[in-house]
């Protein structure tokens, strides 16, 4: 580990991208100081810290799309300055956001076309995504409307943009945050490709495991500063966690379940889709009780939506006996009227569902808790900003204060205070999706933990995700949903990385006939023999 990078041999070429003193300041941080970083052809780079280290803020001075107080940029050996995305574009230099932006009225291939040279027609991008989308496993429709999509095909489309410009330099800002094990494997196999052509990659992610399979540097920051350089292949998840936050994340504690009553109960759930491009949700059936949590896998796509808007009532078109919600008829109720029920919820999308962006962290309380809300409608501002605090220093969220609007906090510390904002109201029911997309190692932990204190409190507690580590870390039974369908639950004792994997595509049936008709022995010995998921 050393805390500078490497000088160039004599005779080698230049850095494809060096950054030298970068500062940027804002009002209430200084987001980079100091900050220089090299990136030499064909490397795959990392660029690693905590939510809120500095990282986005850097990118996005690469990107031109921020402009640094101090310092300089270097482009092949050239200096440069990066005025605006276009110039970044017209250098090389291409960037897949975390946040995505999109057009939700406009299709695939239209949003796409509008960041390519306009002298291509309509015809000829699509064309291109398609072909583009098959070699490297990201299959989309390029027809489709954006609004249609989930988050994961959102960020193929994303993806697929930034590759049809054929970049020298392209920056991942959490590019598997929301895909499967086996779509990650196929993106690693086309990063290594495009690497071994000679571009860049410039690749952000809270996985440490991932990051040490697929690159070949690191740079570590830690509060806006570079605390060093290294070759993560050398080091370990351990050491890498030390790196970026100063110590290990804290092991998440499990404890024998006593699950009580059914808290949520889905019985014979039919919905057809909303629309053209949606899901129709085939006969599911769910249950929830009281202080355990349930996991649900899939790849995205394959009905989780649909099953979230008709359990959180934005789709009310269930009849009533289909959602049961503390005993009491839910299908077609309100989001409100099922709060009141003691349901609350996590939307996957951060910003714009789960926060408005514009709005401070005290006012975004309003969205799911109307306790501060007295006699005639008249808002008790102080109540509210008193309880944005205690959520803020309660999850330890870096946010300028209780009035600072959601869009200017990073990603992983807006999902922090959402998550929180939930807790804090002492659900009976608490659902949530994708808990810990885009969040560091140390805080995904500390929402792990604050999930299973809530189940060992009672709360029942259902959990959406594609990242099955994390369902087998915090879940005591799994569902497996594929095309629509809801696979029979599995206890975490029964459920491995390879069968949950089947499950994905559908494969339950013969194998839970096959499953239970081998004796308990023989099951037992079966299940050692496959490991769980690997860190």
């Amino acid at each position: 580990m050393s805390s500078t990078a490497p000088s160039p041999s004599p005779g080698a070429p230049p850095p494809r991208l060096q950054l030298t003193g970068i500062t940027k300041r804002y009002p209430a941080v200084v987001a980079n100081s100091g900050v220089s970083l090299t990136v030499q052809p064909g490397e795959i780079h990392a660029v690693l810290g905590e939510n809120g280290a500095g990282k986005s803020t850097l990118m996005k001075i690469i990107y031109g799309t921020t402009r640094p107080d101090e310092g300089t940029v270097a482009f092949n050996g050239q200096p440069v300055q990066v005025r605006n995305p276009q110039e970044a574009r017209a250098l090389g230099i291409a960037m897949v956001f975390q946040h995505f932006s999109l057009f939700d009225t406009l299709s695939v291939a239209e949003n796409v076309w509008l960041g390519l040279d306009k002298r291509l027609g309509l015809a000829e991008v699509t064309q291109r995504i398609t072909a583009k989308a098959a070699e490297y496993g990201l299959d989309i429709d390029p027809l489709r409307p954006v609004h249609t999509l989930s988050v994961g095909e959102m960020q193929r489309v994303e993806i697929i943009r930034a590759l049809l410009t054929d970049p020298k330099v392209l920056i991942l800002d959490e590019p598997t945050s929301v895909l499967t094990p086996q779509a990650v494997e196929k993106l690693f196999v086309v990063l290594r490709k495009i690497a071994s052509e000679g571009c860049s990659i410039l690749y952000i992610s809270h996985k440490l495991h991932e990051i040490r399979a697929l690159c070949t540097a690191c740079t570590v920051l830690r509060g806006g500063k570079v605390t060093g350089v290294c070759n993560p292949s050398e080091e370990s998840n351990a050491s890498l966690s030390r790196l970026m936050i100063g110590a290990e994340p804290p092991a998440l504690t499990h404890r024998p379940v006593h699950a009580g009553a059914a808290v949520l109960r889905v019985q014979g759930l039919s919905l057809p889709r909303a629309d053209q491009f949606g899901v129709d949700l085939l006969d599911l059936q769910l249950e929830v009780c009281a202080g355990e949590v349930v996991g649900i896998a899939g790849v995205s796509g394959n009905g989780q939506k649909e099953l979230l808007y008709a359990l959180s009532g934005e789709d009310p078109r269930a009849e009533p006996a289909m959602v049961q919600v503390a005993g009491r008829r839910a299908g077609r109720l309100s989001p409100r009227a099922r709060r009141a029920l003691g349901l609350h919820f996590v939307p996957e999308e951060r910003l714009g569902r789960g926060a408005v962006p514009g709005m401070g962290l005290a006012h975004n309380l309003l969205l799911t808790r109307s306790d501060a809300v007295g006699a005639f409608g008249w808002i008790g501002m102080g109540a509210l900003q008193a309880q944005a605090r205690g959520i803020i220093a309660r999850f330890g969220v870096k946010a300028g204060g209780p009035n600072a609007a959601a869009q200017s906090l990073s990603g992983g510390n807006l999902q922090k205070f959402i998550v929180g904002r939930e807790i804090d109201a002492n659900p009976k029911l608490l659902i949530v999706s994708q808990p810990t997309w885009g969040v560091d190692v140390g805080a995904a932990q500390q929402i792990r933990s604050a999930i299973l204190a809530l189940r060992d409190a009672g709360c029942a507690v259902l959990v959406l995700s594609e990242e099955l580590e994390e369902l087998f870390d915090v879940s005591d039974r799994l569902y497996v949903m594929a095309k629509g369908h809801l696979s029979p639950s599995v206890d975490r004792a029964e459920a491995t990385v390879e069968r949950i994997g089947e499950w994905m595509s559908g494969l339950w049936h013969a194998d839970v006939q096959a499953h239970l008709a081998r004796s308990p022995a023989q099951r037992h010995a079966l299940d050692q023999e496959t490991p769980h998921a690997q860190a």
